[in-house]
């Protein structure tokens, strides 16, 4: 096991076109769950419109920050030469 966590076999999985498509997959469905969730936990706390419209956006462009920097982190290393 610990051999598949050297900086090589890291490298060639994420230039594995399957392996990258399925952490992308796995990255946008996990950020829209914890953020959805995190959403209703922080609309059960307080209610207001303005509170409400302010915590959509705000887990919004969290969501897609988040999902942003991770792309761009698989597209980077999927580029490295080994």
């Amino acid at each position: 096991f610990a051999g598949s966590l050297t900086y090589e076999n890291v490298i060639s999985n994420y230039q594995n076109l399957t392996y990258a498509l399925l952490l992308e997959m796995i990255l946008i469905l996990v950020s829209v769950h914890g953020f959805n969730g995190l959403r209703g936990i922080l609309l059960d706390y307080r209610s207001g419109l303005r509170y409400e419209k302010l915590v959509n956006w705000g887990c919004f462009i969290s969501a897609v920050a988040l999902i942003i920097y991770g792309t761009t982190t698989i597209i980077l290393a999927n580029q490295i030469q080994i």
